[in-house]
């Protein structure tokens, strides 16, 4: 990642004809936000930052000093290919600073920093490759999104059934143009769902690359008519869309996962970080699928459909209907799969949890339980007693509790933090509980 000077920022704007710089910044919930200045604002911006009232976003503060700084992140220039090519459009993902110049506690992206510092202190860099998956749907007559498609292929289809190939290469070409390294891109399993899957980097530039990307594909698939989402379940018997999170841990470029005597190719720091995610995935849980229907992609009665959500806090190096599975890949590419995060979530408090998690394992050296390499959910419940294998939350609510009684996760994103994330989705649960679904209407109202 290169790194650039306030002199840079100001040089690559005039070089490159642009006129509106557009700051954006990520609200508790993953809502990417952002104002706009002109180029001839820039370097008071640069110097100064962004006043803007933090009161008005969601799960900020509600309090009598509500302004706040929006700080760019220089580092983070980058033009839109999709707006005009004069008078460009550029953005810079910005911090969130305290009138006073304190870091604000409920920035994401300063949560996910405060835990990235915290891996430095030990010696560690966090490494993260994401697989983000997502459907692309036909919009109706006024322009609103549905979740239908005429599309019927599935797993790594190709043209003319893949009706998607088109969007999906203009997306790749899009995001490659804004400096991204795209790894490989395919039509998954269910129709009209699609992944495309980018460099690993470090922690901070992956968060921030998840949300540019799920701007980029919604940006494009809108050109072409149709609407991306990264909703975790759109569609009943239909596979979800997960955000399958691959993490590695080097110290001095070396990746300190890796043990060559290994059976699994696995150091005694990966065992404990598999043991620490683990013991807090329960914990985590409302933070990696933080919606109502994020938890419609782990229910047990669709899984045992074929679907691979899992369902049961396990690991294996084999079966890939585990929470935690370990590919192929060995060596410096050995790594850690996370399967249970989908990508409604706020990346930055995710790879926070997620890493917090795993130093805790490190640091008390847990061993994670044997692994299971049956499908846990074909168990019956008395096996799975006998393992000691819990399951994850089934519903929101549920996590919401397993993450109260979690004192990292919930120290990991700050106690004001927590409180206000853990009051508003449980006022979406209790939104949900009280709405009458057309699923109830049907099955009861012509019997009672």
């Amino acid at each position: 990642m290169e790194h650039y000077t306030k002199r840079d920022i100001l040089r690559m704007v005039e070089e490159e004809d642009v006129e509106f710089i557009r700051l954006q910044f990520v609200d508790l919930f993953g809502n990417l936000k952002n104002t706009a200045v002109t180029a001839g604002q820039l370097a008071r911006v640069l110097d100064q930052g962004y006043v803007f009232d933090g009161s008005c976003v969601e799960g900020f503060l509600h309090d009598n000093d509500t302004d706040m700084f929006l700080c760019p992140d220089l580092d983070t220039l980058a033009v839109f290919p999709w707006r005009p090519q004069q008078g460009k459009v550029a953005r810079l993902i910005c911090d969130i600073h305290r009138p006073d110049g304190t870091v604000y506690s409920g920035d994401p992206r300063g949560i996910l920093k405060r835990a990235v510092r915290h891996a430095e202190e030990l010696g560690y860099q966090f490494d993260v490759g994401p697989e983000c998956e997502f459907f692309l749907f036909h919009t109706n007559d006024e322009g609103n999104p549905t979740t239908f498609s005429h599309e019927r292929a599935g797993f790594f289809d190709m043209s003319p059934i893949d009706l998607g190939e088109n969007t999906r290469r203009d997306i790749i070409l899009t995001l490659e143009e804004m400096g991204f390294e795209v790894e490989s891109s395919y039509h998954e399993t269910a129709p009209a769902q699609h992944q495309i899957d980018f460099r690993y980097d470090e922690a901070l530039v992956t968060a921030d690359n998840i949300m540019t990307f799920k701007l980029a594909v919604k940006t494009i698939a809108k050109r072409f008519g149709l609407h991306a989402t990264f909703m975790p379940k759109p569609r009943d018997g239909m596979n979800g869309s997960s955000m399958h999170t691959n993490m590695s841990l080097s110290r001095d470029g070396r990746n300190i996962f890796q043990d060559a005597s290994d059976a699994n190719g696995l150091s005694r720091e990966a065992y404990w970080f598999i043991g620490g995610l683990l013991k807090h995935a329960r914990g985590m849980t409302a933070v990696t699928n933080p919606l109502v229907n994020s938890y419609k992609r782990f229910f047990p009665a669709q899984t045992m459909a074929g679907y691979t959500a899992p369902s049961y806090v396990s690991w294996s190096a084999v079966n890939r209907s585990q929470l935690i599975r370990i590919p192929a890949l060995r060596g410096d590419n050995a790594r850690i799969e996370l399967r249970s995060p989908d990508p409604s979530c706020n990346p930055y408090l995710a790879l926070a949890v997620c890493l917090e998690a795993g130093l805790d394992g490190i640091k008390n050296q847990i061993e994670p339980p044997v692994p299971a390499d049956r499908d846990v959910r074909k168990m019956s419940d008395a096996e799975r007693k006998a393992l000691g294998i819990e399951a994850l939350p089934r519903n929101l609510e549920e996590a919401l509790g397993a993450m109260e009684e979690d004192d990292l996760i919930r120290n990991t994103l700050g106690e004001n933090i927590s409180r206000s994330y853990i009051r508003a989705k449980r006022r979406e649960w209790e939104e949900y509980c009280a709405h009458v679904s057309e699923w109830e209407t049907e099955h009861y109202l012509y019997r009672f």
